[in-house]
């Protein structure tokens, strides 16, 4: 096994807002929970389906999510399936505190065995980047 890295960009094919069964806590920040839909090029080439939930303040910017993808394509050339977890924190000009994981045991086809980390970007265009920092066993 050898750790590789495998890049792309993405689009968020869909964003569909979902109902939040109302939390009787009230903090600071608003709760919500959606779905989205994600197109991938490049070495990571596919789609993705996402749980997505974030504590957000769409007027500042300020917030943190988490979500977890169902990705379908190929990873370097390898097909399959697998998960992937990530997060970030943002207090509307930054992003800190950053984080993917890929779950283990999660991936088909060529993919069994996949693990690793990765992350995300967005430039200052609006281009989505990915990363995979990933060896497969």
């Amino acid at each position: 096994m050898r750790d590789m890295r495998a890049t792309g960009t993405f689009e968020v094919a869909d964003f569909t807002a979902a109902p939040v069964p109302g939390p009787e806590i009230k903090t600071g920040l608003p709760v919500g929970v959606a779905t989205m839909r994600k197109a991938f090029t490049g070495e990571i080439e596919g789609r993705a389906e996402t749980l997505f939930t974030a504590a957000f303040d769409p007027a500042s910017g300020t917030g943190t999510y988490v979500a977890m993808e169902s990705f379908e394509g190929s990873v370097g050339g390898k097909a399959g399936a697998f998960n992937f977890a990530h997060s970030a924190t943002t207090t509307g000009t930054d992003r800190q505190a950053p984080f993917l994981t890929i779950v283990p045991a999660s991936g088909t086809g060529d993919l069994t065995g996949i693990r690793g980390t990765g992350g995300l970007t967005v430039d200052e265009d609006g281009t989505h980047r990915i990363w995979f920092d990933y060896e497969l066993s």
